[in-house]
């Protein structure tokens, strides 16, 4: 015989069963995390994949004083009231905020294989620390954006030219042209 449940437990037992009748996950399904094109990548008329990202716009704030008054002088040319002056702040916009458009890789690419590869990649740049697990996560994209922000969009979505920089894929002939010039 076996004893009983406290009540409390009871509730608690009812919810594990419960979600152990759940499908398991297929963990042999290459890029079930990987980015799809609901995620921002697009087929271009070209066949190649692009994602999307917006550049914010560059706002500068300039604080200036303004002469409100003019100073009064007096017969024998002293100032017999001074200038009065206000600070005024304005924000003046250096950079429009523009749609950037960026070639990525097609989804199929995004392997449990390969996202292994560009975590340890990251990883070794320093800007992934989570855990090498070869699914598409927000660490993932937080390690990307990270990477690729200073030379290419501001996405957690991994363009192309980062993936090269990355030696994940293959350089394109241009670059392949240049290496062999210098």
């Amino acid at each position: 015989m076996t004893p009983a449940l406290p009540r409390p437990a009871r509730p608690l037992a009812l919810v594990l069963a419960l979600a152990a009748c759940g499908p398991v996950p297929d963990a042999e399904t290459p890029g079930t995390d990987a980015p799809t094109l609901a995620d921002g990548i697009e087929i271009g008329p070209d066949g190649a994949c692009y994602g999307r990202d917006t550049a914010p716009a560059v706002v500068e704030t300039v604080t200036a004083q303004e002469q409100v008054t003019a100073p009064v002088l007096g017969p024998d040319g002293r100032i017999a009231r001074p200038a009065t002056y206000r600070t005024v702040t304005r924000q003046q916009i250096l950079r429009d905020r523009e749609e950037v458009v960026f070639e990525t890789l097609c989804p199929p690419a995004y392997t449990a294989p390969f996202v292994e590869s560009l975590q340890r990649a990251l990883a070794a740049r320093g800007y992934f620390r989570g855990a090498v697990t070869g699914h598409w996560d927000a660490a993932t994209g937080r390690a990307v954006q990270d990477f690729q922000r200073q030379d290419g969009p501001d996405s957690p979505l991994l363009s192309l030219g980062a993936a090269r920089r990355l030696g994940l894929v293959a350089l394109s002939q241009d670059q392949l042209d240049r290496l062999s010039e210098s």
